[in-house]
């Protein structure tokens, strides 16, 4: 006979042992998928703890279909859910900074609150997103990126997908997805959608062992460094524990108005991208070098946002990025 695991209440916070095992269930089916339902709802009603998420990260991550990755890799990659329906800016960070020489390890998964998400975009780019962990290990290595398709390297979330649909709200999964990489990189560039839920996030961060991090939020929100106007830059470990504030004049851009980073369907947010790697000029270009100064410092491989600016541009310009993409879509 089958036992059902009763999931305690989650209306107030859980300390990290009851939050990790509660995890642990839900992610191996034990409990009823209403008391599931239930459990994600109350969590979600208030602010999640850094002890919550790590807990859930750590317990995804137990479970996940790992990549043995290079050491330097890294992941840009941000929580989503910040309503500004733009253009795919961490997507084309990705394809830029793996130009730039640095591993990128990129994690993402489908559109969950906009039109496209990252996997959206790359398949509308050609990319074929259904290959098994061994062929991301190979392109990581060979390529120096890959694509980990959340669908494929967290199997145990397929069960919960129709009881987060049904919830039609956003719970603690869509907050762990950074911390959940599945070739274990240590260091990541992260966009979280609430500048106000940073410090909660960073602690989270430190508690699944990054050793390098750097939480970024526009105030418009925006779940990476604005293009716009001001930016809150945490960092965490190595970069020491420290927090600044950004304009895109830090890194020797011009601002521009958000509208102009306005997305739409994935053939749209595709189109874009390669024309911006084909050199084209404006918001979006800018806005991926701003993100991607921020992803080479976390790599080590720029003295600050000017510098890391400086070595996407150059990545763009030189057609090393649209060249990596075309390899990429090629790549079997």
């Amino acid at each position: 006979m089958t036992t059902i695991t009763i999931l305690p209440d989650a209306s107030v916070p859980l300390d990290a042992d009851t939050a990790a095992r509660a995890f642990g269930d839900i992610l191996d089916g034990k409990p009823a998928h209403d008391d599931i339902a239930r459990f994600l709802a109350d969590m979600s009603l208030r602010d999640e703890t850094a002890a919550e998420i790590a807990a859930c990260a750590q317990a995804m991550r137990a479970r996940m279909l790992p990549v043995d990755a290079p050491p330097n890799a890294i992941d840009v990659c941000g929580t989503g859910a910040d309503a500004q329906h733009s253009l795919n800016i961490s997507t084309a960070v990705a394809i830029v900074v793996a130009a730039c020489g640095v591993p990128v390890a990129k994690h993402g998964n489908r559109a969950a609150s906009s039109k496209a998400g990252a996997a959206d975009t790359l398949e509308a780019l050609g990319l074929n997103l259904d290959v098994a962990s061994a062929t991301a290990e190979r392109s990581l290595n060979d390529l120096g990126i890959a694509f980990l398709f959340a669908q494929i390297h967290h199997p145990a979330l397929a069960p919960l997908a129709p009881i987060r649909r049904a919830l039609g709200r956003r719970t603690v999964f869509n907050l762990v997805g950074p911390l959940c990489n599945p070739a274990r990189v240590s260091r990541q560039l992260i966009g979280i959608a609430r500048p106000d839920f940073m410090p909660v996030y960073a602690d989270a961060a430190r508690r699944v062992g990054l050793q390098a991090a750097l939480l970024v939020a526009g105030d418009e929100p925006l779940d990476e460094l604005s293009i716009a106007g001001p930016s809150t830059m945490v960092s965490v470990g190595m970069l020491g524990d420290s927090v600044h504030r950004v304009m895109p004049r830090d890194a020797g851009l011009q601002p521009h108005a958000l509208d102009a980073l306005k997305g739409d369907d994935a053939a749209y947010n595709a189109a874009a991208l390669r024309r911006l790697l084909m050199g084209s000029p404006g918001a979006y270009r800018d806005a991926v070098l701003l993100n991607a100064a921020a992803a080479l410092m976390v790599a080590g491989e720029a003295a600050d946002l000017k510098d890391g600016a400086r070595r996407a541009a150059h990545a763009i310009d030189d057609q090393s990025a649209l060249h990596l993409l075309e390899r990429w879509i090629a790549y079997r």
